[in-house]
């Protein structure tokens, strides 16, 4: 699984790091997600798509590789 944020989009509602905060997050200086990890192992699957669901701006995809 690879996960690719569009940046662009991204409003900072934090909700990623909420579902899954080892994947995100929103540094204090930023508005904007972090991804800590772009390749997460296959246990984080479910909060990772749930992350790219709760995301408003619809800014997160999950790939399959």
């Amino acid at each position: 699984m690879r996960v690719i944020i569009d940046l662009s989009e991204c409003l900072g509602y934090a909700n990623c790091v909420a579902d899954a905060p080892d994947v995100f997050e929103i540094p204090e200086e930023s508005m904007v997600v972090r991804l800590l990890d772009a390749t997460p192992p296959e246990e984080l699957r479910t909060a990772v798509e749930a992350a790219a669901l709760d995301c408003p701006a619809r800014a997160i995809t999950v790939v399959d590789e």
